[in-house]
């Protein structure tokens, strides 16, 4: 079986070209994709060749983490499956690529469990669920944040569940004026025009490691700095600041499977609200343009591509 799938090459080298997918197996399931995204975080450290080695790392690869479409095979234990509507985050189902995200393909072939039925009616919103519960990871292991530091997708969904665990709005920090708008019950300032220093709860997602110096003389006393974006740099800071403060540091890792279950819940109930965070869908087939773009135009939150008319 051959489908249609995002190919990296190599850094800067992308296709979008027919591979041969594993078959299924009795437990798995057969997705056809209609959506799936493109991480300005991990895929654009593909794209630039700056991912840091990682087991079954290399290229040519599929990339792809953030993908929504129909169950529409399986093998004989999840054939009661076929016909629903899921979320998939990620594959490694190809013959003659790596998979090490996989999700960018018009078919994948994943373990049942890895499919988690959502509501079609949020249409390509239903791939912000894994932005959605990296978001929830990064705050649900402490107090809520008081500042985010970047209004990229990542920052303003974990403004949202702030707001919707009923903690007091935070304050986020944004240098970029193209990125002010979009704020939902909370207020967007340039670092520049804030004068607080005794921020007890700070989550950056900028990902940009010259700056934690910076956060750190924000923090009060005890305070704590999540770092919550990834870093392709060293991450280093001056000691004396933060000794001062007696500063605390976490590091957020990736979602796990009960974050992911929180944020369905909070979905489906309403209380987080994924609109206004897609800004462009493209054909799949458009995709050499498409990354670039999403890498490089600073007024694209997040670009989608659509598989539903790849064969």
């Amino acid at each position: 079986m051959h489908c249609a799938a995002v190919i990296f090459d190599a850094p800067g080298r992308l296709d979008v070209r027919q591979t041969e997918l594993l078959p299924v197996g009795r437990g798995d399931v057969l997705v056809e994709i209609a959506f799936s995204g493109i991480s300005t975080g991990t895929e654009k450290l593909l794209w630039t060749g700056q991912m840091p080695p990682f087991p079954g790392m290399g290229y040519p690869l599929v990339p792809g983490y953030e993908s929504v479409g129909r169950i529409v095979g399986a093998g004989s234990e999840a054939e009661a499956r076929i016909g629903e509507w899921v979320f998939v985050p990620g594959a490694n189902c190809y013959r003659d690529v790596r998979g090490l995200f996989g999700g960018s393909a018009r078919r994948v072939v994943v373990p049942s469990a890895r499919a988690l039925p959502i509501s079609e009616s949020l249409g390509e919103q239903g791939i912000l669920y894994a932005l959605a519960a990296t978001a929830f990871h990064a705050i649900c292991h402490g107090e809520p944040p008081e500042l985010i530091v970047g209004h990229g997708v990542l920052g303003r969904l974990i403004a949202r569940l702030t707001i919707a665990a009923g903690a007091k709005p935070p304050v986020v920090w944004e240098t970029d004026k193209a990125r002010h708008d979009g704020a939902c019950g909370y207020i967007v300032v340039h670092p520049d025009d804030d004068d607080r220093h005794d921020y007890r709860h700070i989550v950056d997602v900028s990902g940009d490691a010259r700056s934690i110096d910076s956060f750190i003389a924000r923090l009060a006393k005890g305070g704590e700095l999540v770092l919550a974006g990834f870093y392709s740099q060293p991450v280093s800071f001056a000691f004396p600041p933060a000794f001062q403060r007696e500063a605390r540091l976490r590091i957020a890792a990736e979602w796990q499977a009960g974050d992911l279950a929180s944020v369905q819940a909070l979905i489906e109930t309403g209380q987080l609200d994924l609109s206004g965070l897609i800004t462009a869908v493209e054909p799949a087939a458009q995709a050499p343009a498409a990354y670039p773009a999403a890498f490089g135009d600073r007024e694209c939150l997040k670009m989608v591509l659509d598989w539903r008319d790849c064969a």
